[in-house]
């Protein structure tokens, strides 16, 4: 075992006077606002989203399922933990009698008192159809339903896909960071 760096971008927004609307789902999905039963889905749903994805390297909790259920109890139970800015998306097939859960975000209030995403992942398999987009825009809402107008989040920059999606939203980067993180070598 080794350490390594992964170079991450700090992005904000500013929320006052932004139009956060957007379009309708695709046919089929929905979105499920927070409770406190919904813990386990949602660890279900960012293991699903991000075990074979460039993140579950540099925060290995998110490549094994009991790293995310106890990642999920701890958002939870922050002190800033916001319902309102954390939400499921859930997709229905026609026909189909339950619901398939594929897109997870969670929001807190920081220490600051600014608005901070946690985590948003979308299944590998709903990817590119809007589902990230309007979760994300979900948990603007809630952001600013809470009084708070200024969000960040910390990207990885490989991450090149969640870039552009958060550039589109109004999202800028204004620091780099780098995270330390255990790599195997062989």
């Amino acid at each position: 075992m080794g350490l390594t760096y992964f170079k991450r971008f700090r992005m904000e927004i500013n929320l006052l006077g932004r139009d956060l609307s957007w379009g309708k789902l695709p046919p089929g999905y929905r979105w499920i606002p927070w409770n406190d039963e919904l813990v386990s889905i949602h660890a279900d749903v960012k293991y699903a989203s991000f075990r074979d994805e460039i993140d579950a390297n540099v925060f290995p909790c998110l490549g094994d399922m009991a790293g995310c259920q106890r990642l999920m109890v701890e958002i939870s139970q922050k002190p800033g933990f916001l319902a309102e800015a954390t939400w499921l998306a859930a997709y229905r097939a026609p026909g189909a009698g339950r619901d398939e859960y594929c897109g997870t975000i969670q929001g807190i209030r920081d220490r600051y008192g600014l608005g901070a995403i946690q985590n948003l992942g979308i299944t590998p398999e709903h990817r590119d159809r809007g589902i990230g987009s309007g979760l994300l825009l979900k948990a603007l809402e809630g952001f600013r339903r809470c009084g708070l107008n200024q969000v960040h989040l910390e990207v990885t920059a490989e991450n090149e896909g969640a870039i552009r999606l958060y550039r589109r939203l109004g999202f800028a980067t204004v620091k780099t960071v780098f995270k330390v993180a255990e790599a195997a070598y062989s």
